[in-house]
């Protein structure tokens, strides 16, 4: 059984940094798309960042570019998402998403699980 628990949110103010984790159980890194998305209140979810293990594709939306930075420990199977210079619009929460690699079409479609989402709130 695929699983994905997120950690790490909070309140940070602008400026600050937050790291984002995800342990995930029930499948390998090599196998899998995974990736990070977000719903602000009243907006729509957004794919922040995503990667592919087996084809090395690797997702930043714009508005997170040069910002954030997705990683994974493959020992631990976990997925990280560092994020840094936060800004108030960054306020959301954020969920871990997954999808086995022979389903994924990039740029964070078609994810298939999902974990329960973590809360960061920026203040300015």
């Amino acid at each position: 059984e695929v699983q994905l628990v997120e950690s790490g949110g909070g309140l940070v103010q602008a400026g600050g940094s937050l790291r984002l984790s995800c342990a995930a159980s029930g499948f390998t890194f090599d196998d899998y798309a995974i990736g990070w998305f977000r719903q602000a209140p009243g907006k729509e979810r957004e794919g922040v960042s995503c990667f592919s293990s087996s084809d090395g594709t690797l997702y930043y939306a714009e508005s997170v570019k040069g910002r954030f930075t997705i990683s994974s420990d493959n020992a631990k199977n976990t997925v990280y998402l560092e994020m840094n210079s936060l800004k108030p619009e960054d306020t959301a929460v954020y969920y871990c998403a997954a999808v086995s690699s022979r389903w994924y079409i990039g740029k964070c479609y078609g994810m298939q699980y999902w974990g329960k989402g973590t809360l960061v709130t920026v203040s300015s």
